[in-house]
C-alpha cells in the first residue's frame, strides 16, 4: 500500500523475545514479502531493551499482584521508541506499522474496524511520535485486508495464517512464563470483604480482578468474583458481582496528547471494554477519574485510556480503585 502511494519503503523485523523458532518462521515470511516488494530488509535485534523494558515489567507486575498490559508499554518503549531510533539511523522520515488505528493532525484515532481497533495500546506513546507515524490499515476492515493480500499469490500463505497472540512472548498461558521466574503455585486463603476466611486458592498470580473461577469458596450458592488481591499475604478477597462496580479510579504515569489537565471524555479501563463517560482531573501526574456509571473488573496495573469520540486523548496506569 505504501509503495502504491509513492513512498520509498524499508522493511524491518523486530527481534524482541528469545523464542527462536518463532523468529525463524516470521523472518522467512518477512523476507518473502520484502523480496516480492523489492525493498531492503533488516532484522533489528532489540532483545535486551525488550527484556529490560517490557518482559521484566510483566513479571514484576504479577509478583506485585497487579495485572500488567505489556503491549501498552511496548508501544512506547520499543515499537515507537527503539524502533524510531533505528528509523533515524536509516534516515527514514516515517515509521509505518500494521496497527488498526489512524493518525491525523498529530493525533491518534480509533481504527475504522471497531473489532480490531488498537488505538488503546497507543495511549502512552510520546506525543511527538504521532507526527511520524503512518498506519496504512487504519481505514481498512481486517477481512478486506486479508482479501487484498490473498489476491497476491506469493502472499496467500501469510494472508490465511491464524491470528497472532496479543502478547508476542506468551505462546499458551502467561502462567507458563511466570513459572520460569517465580513460584506461582502457592496455596492461599480466600476471604470475603469483611475479612472472614471462606475458602482457598492455588496462588494469587493465577487471578485478576473480576475472575470467578479457579478458587474454592465453602458453601457457595452463587458466583463469587475476585475483588482484591493482596500479594504480600497471598490472599484473595472475593464478593458478588455488584462489589466489582467502581466509579472512582486513581491513575499515575500519565501521558496526554492534549494540554488540558481537567476534561470530560470517554474512558476505557481495559482494552476489551466499552468507553464510559467520565470527568478527569490531573494534578502532579496523579489523576482522578470519576465515571458516569460503574465499570466492572477495574484492575490495578491496567491502563485507563481517554477518548473524545474517536480521538485518543491519552491515558495512565491504574494505581488505585475507590469505592
Amino acid at each position: 500500500m505504501l509503495k502504491e502511494q509513492g513512498y520509498e519503503v524499508i522493511g524491518v523485523y523486530m527481534q524482541m523475545h528469545s523464542i527462536d523458532r518463532l523468529h525463524k518462521a516470521n523472518i522467512k515470511k518477512a523476507q518473502k514479502v520484502a523480496s516480492y516488494l523489492d525493498i531492503p530488509f533488516y532484522v533489528h535485534n532489540i532483545e535486551d531493551a525488550f527484556y529490560e523494558e517490557v518482559y521484566d515489567y510483566f513479571i514484576q507486575s504479577y509478583k506485585d499482584g497487579l495485572t500488567p498490559n505489556p503491549c501498552v508499554v511496548c508501544n512506547r518503549q520499543i515499537k515507537f521508541g527503539k524502533m524510531l531510533e533505528f528509523a533515524n539511523e536509516l534516515e527514514c522520515d516515517y515509521i509505518a506499522t500494521g496497527h488498526y488505528a489512524r493518525v491525523k493532525d498529530s493525533f491518534f484515532y480509533k481504527g475504522i474496524d471497531s473489532k480490531k481497533d488498537q488505538s488503546y495500546f497507543l495511549a502512552r506513546v510520546k506525543k511527538e511520535v504521532a507526527k511520524r507515524a503512518i498506519f496504512p490499515l487504519g481505514e481498512w476492515i481486517k477481512e478486506d485486508v486479508k482479501k487484498y493480500a490473498f489476491k497476491i499469490p506469493l502472499l496467500r500463505e501469510i494472508a490465511t495464517q491464524k491470528e497472532s497472540s496479543e502478547i508476542c512472548f506468551v505462546e499458551n498461558s502467561y502462567i507458563d512464563i511466570l513459572k520460569e521466574h517465580t513460584r506461582t503455585n502457592m496455596p492461599g486463603v480466600v476471604r470475603d470483604l469483611k475479612g472472614r476466611k471462606i475458602g482457598h486458592h492455588k496462588g494469587y498470580m493465577h487471578y485478576t480482578i473480576g475472575k470467578r473461577r479457579g478458587f474454592f469458596v465453602k458453601g457457595a450458592h452463587e458466583p463469587h468474583y475476585v475483588v482484591n488481591i493482596d500479594a504480600t499475604t497471598n490472599t484473595l478477597y472475593v464478593g458478588k458481582k455488584e462489589d466489582l462496580a467502581k466509579k472512582e479510579i486513581v491513575i499515575s504515569d500519565i501521558n496526554l496528547f492534549i494540554d488540558e489537565k481537567e476534561f470530560e471524555c470517554e474512558t476505557k479501563v481495559r482494552y476489551r471494554t466499552e468507553g464510559i463517560k467520565a470527568h478527569v482531573k490531573i494534578h502532579n501526574n496523579i489523576g482522578l477519574i470519576n465515571l458516569e456509571k460503574p465499570a466492572y473488573g477495574v484492575a490495578k496495573g491496567q491502563f485507563a485510556v481517554f477518548y473524545d469520540g474517536d480521538k485518543l486523548l491519552g491515558g495512565g496506569e491504574i494505581i488505585d480503585v475507590l469505592d
